[in-house]
């Protein structure tokens, strides 16, 4: 039994036939009818033909423009064209581990196993050389989109009517299933499984036992959601926090900001999927494990994008437009800047400022541009302190002369003096507001806070440096204790007179 890289799970290899093309062994108890199987969200957790398209788009982006071309030649043509010019690693991808598992023992009776699928031949090849189960590969060619009826056709051809056993796990399969002589089905939902019974002998279903709502939350990374109160930064700053209209419109623009930012997160964590297989913690997420299926993601982020811009309709015009510079400026991220050092965490920086310009067009209330500046080296010193905690977390995988991104494993000392002594100039900023900037401003209160900011990002590298932070900093409060006594703390500051 061998693991895969990437694999939460094992992967098991049988032993190949002694000689090159010799048939496969049997058993006397080999059941004679061949099981077909499909690729894409039945042997697979996941969809080739979107991860090769977020490949394109992550290492080839200016490759995309020749795709309506190629659908133009038909579906086949466009999936040839996204294979060669994706490199998607069959070792990363994640599999159905209970179908494997089932398939692993029919290869031992002796049975025959078949792929076919929609996907393109180069990947479907790739894929089962990985596994080693399959006496044959049936997939889309170039020229002929293997799927649905095109697949039933072909496999009628080879084997006959009810010559054959399928799994497949969704309505495209509902031809290839009445024609087959039994059904397997891989994660149906509850229509499906209906429409499936009516046309085939179903004998075996493979089901998700964990609901998917708390992998969605996760995917969408609603704890991440309190960023947005930063919204709230200039009304607190302006003491009109008991102003309801300015209040709701802050409120709205704050679910604008949390729907926008989740989709980014969704699209950042399609573009990284190779990356997040291959990291120890990031592997577990929703996505990259095959939990959710990267096809309902994609098809998310534009729903979730619309949706933000139509609620923003009813926010100040200016409102809309800080939205959408902080959608470009993360998909810029996703897409190129986060593999340059240091523009990455400016990147990361000026999209936290942003929410607090956005608050200030949302409420009509003036912000000052000591505050920005101060917020911004405040979130570059925390931007650093997530990839500071990144290369503490992997020094040990990574080695000595290891990379991430556009950092060395040598790299961290200099950017925890960086980072470190960024947030120290964004508590001085602070403590310095009310002397220079705003006289009228509660000097107090001001102080308080920042002597709790400055005790909470010290107490934050000082985590890092330990290796306790696996994932973003903000993550990391949300479940620290010390952090959220700190946060309750500053909100007894600021609402206590």
């Amino acid at each position: 039994m061998a693991t895969l890289p990437g694999f939460d799970r094992p992967v098991w290899r049988p032993a190949a036939p002694a000689a090159s093309g010799a048939p496969p062994l049997r058993t006397a108890g080999a059941d004679p009818v061949p099981l077909v199987v499909d690729l894409d969200g039945t042997l697979l957790r996941t969809d080739t033909l979107v991860e090769s398209l977020f490949d394109v788009a992550r290492r080839r982006p200016l490759q995309l423009l020749g795709l309506p071309a190629w659908l133009l030649h038909g579906r086949a043509r466009a999936k040839r064209g996204l294979a060669l010019a994706a490199a998607v690693d069959p070792t990363l991808l994640p599999c159905t581990t209970e179908l494997v598992v089932h398939l692993r023992g029919l290869k031992r009776q002796g049975r025959r196993l078949v792929l076919a699928t929609g996907a393109d031949e180069r990947i479907a090849q790739a894929v089962a050389g990985e596994l080693a189960l399959f006496d044959a590969v049936l997939a889309s060619d170039g020229h002929v989109n293997l799927s649905g009826a095109a697949k039933r056709d072909r496999l009628v051809a080879l084997y006959g009517e009810r010559g054959f056993d399928y799994a497949g796990n969704s309505a495209r399969d509902l031809p290839v299933w009445a024609a087959a002589r039994r059904g397997l089905l891989v994660r149906p939902s509850r229509r499906l499984a209906v429409a499936a019974a009516r046309v085939t002998q179903v004998e075996q279903v493979f089901a998700d036992t964990q609901p998917a709502a708390g992998a969605w939350f996760g995917a969408l990374r609603a704890e991440h959601w309190l960023k947005n109160l930063l919204l709230l930064v200039p009304l607190l700053a302006a003491q009109q926090l008991h102003d309801a209209a300015r209040l709701g419109a802050v409120l709205l623009g704050i679910v604008c900001f949390s729907l926008a930012a989740s989709g980014v997160y969704l699209m950042n964590d399609l573009l990284d999927l190779p990356a997040d297989r291959r990291h120890p913690h990031k592997r577990r997420r929703a996505l990259a494990s095959g939990r959710l299926p990267v096809l309902h993601a994609l098809l998310l982020v534009p729903a979730l994008w619309l949706a933000a811009a139509l609620l923003a309709l009813a926010l100040p015009r200016p409102f809309l437009g800080a939205l959408a510079a902080y959608g470009a400026l993360m998909l810029a991220y996703s897409l190129r800047l986060k593999d340059y050092a240091l523009i990455d965490t400016l990147v990361l920086a000026g999209g936290y400022t942003l929410r607090i310009g956005a608050g200030s067009i949302a409420a009509a209330v003036a912000v000052s541009p000591w505050l920005l500046v101060c917020s911004t080296a405040l979130f570059f010193g925390l931007a650093l302190l997530k990839r500071y905690a990144e290369l503490v977390t992997l020094r040990p995988g990574l080695g000595p002369q290891g990379r991430l991104r556009g950092y060395g494993v040598g790299d961290a000392a200099l950017i925890a003096g960086i980072g470190t002594a960024a947030d120290c100039i964004a508590v001085a900023l602070m403590a310095l507001y009310p002397v220079i900037a705003a006289p009228d401003a509660p000097r107090l209160t001001v102080w308080l806070l920042s002597a709790l900011t400055l005790f909470w990002t010290g107490h934050l590298w000082l985590m890092a440096h330990r290796g306790r932070i696996h994932d973003d900093p903000v993550g990391f409060a949300l479940r620290d204790p010390i952090s959220r006594a700190i946060g309750v703390l500053a909100v007894a500051v600021l609402v206590l007179p």
